[in-house]
């Protein structure tokens, strides 16, 4: 896109974009370039997208991040406990909550990435600061406010885990930017590293249900209200390099 003429700055503040397709983008600030609104995503210029002005509905303010809801005293649970009960709020498939937080943070809690991606699901501050979440470091509270976060994405794409996934990596505007998922080959390993894990994953439950000690497992309070894996996601793992799962992926924010 050409670059134009600065012609106006706005106010630096957290406000969210309603676009003509439907999208919400949250952004940090914005400034109008002629026929087109530049939105920065953080409080740098370097994380942006051009959006053509008449293709924006209107700004609204970021509203308040809710508080998040009272836990049951699950400090002390294992991480499946407490991924189960956060799933199970949000309607997500819990082994996906997992296959994702093996991807971020190969489950370390104390996992920072180069640019300040904390936790179990590497949730950026800003983010967590939308979320709710006060402390990212938390095993409960990052995996509350990821779990929302996945869900919020989820909602935006109607369901389509693939692009949810996508934009938890590489960010919303760059799905809005490439009509889908972006052609980075950081975001097809990292996705295609999930829906591999995820289908293991369904695989072994199988496995286990089809014995008698799986009995205890359909006992536990499992109530993914997310499909099963799809025809759709074995395909996009198929597709892919073979070699994809042998290397873990580096934190990219």
């Amino acid at each position: 896109m050409a670059v134009l003429a600065l012609s106006s700055v706005a106010a630096f503040s957290a406000e969210v974009a309603v676009l003509q397709n439907g999208f919400i983008m949250p952004l940090d600030h914005r400034e109008t370039r002629g026929e087109f609104t530049r939105l920065y995503m953080d409080g740098g210029t370097q994380n942006y997208v051009d959006i053509r002005r008449d293709q924006i509905v209107r700004f609204e303010e970021m509203p308040e991040p809710p508080k998040l809801p009272k836990l049951d005293p699950v400090r002390t649970a294992s991480l499946e406990d407490i991924v189960i009960s956060a799933s199970n709020r949000y309607g997500i498939d819990p082994d996906l909550v997992l296959s994702l937080i093996r991807a971020e943070s190969a489950y370390d809690p104390s996992a920072v990435s180069p640019k300040g991606a904390q936790g179990l699901m590497q949730l950026m501050p800003q983010t967590a600061t939308y979320l709710g979440v006060e402390n990212p470091m938390d095993v409960a509270d990052n995996v509350e406010g990821g779990t929302r976060y996945l869900r919020e994405l989820l909602t935006l794409y109607h369901e389509d885990i693939i692009k949810a996934l996508a934009a938890y990596n590489a960010g919303p505007q760059r799905i809005e930017e490439f009509h889908g998922v972006p052609p980075y080959p950081e975001t097809i390993n990292y996705i295609t590293r999930i829906v591999r894990d995820l289908n293991h994953r369904k695989l072994a439950r199988a496995h286990l249900d089809s014995h008698p000690a799986g009995q205890v497992e359909k006992e536990r309070s499992r109530k993914p209200s997310a499909p099963t894996l799809t025809s759709h996601l074995r395909g996009f793992a198929d597709r892919q390099s073979p070699d994809s799962e042998s290397a873990p992926i580096p934190l990219r924010r």
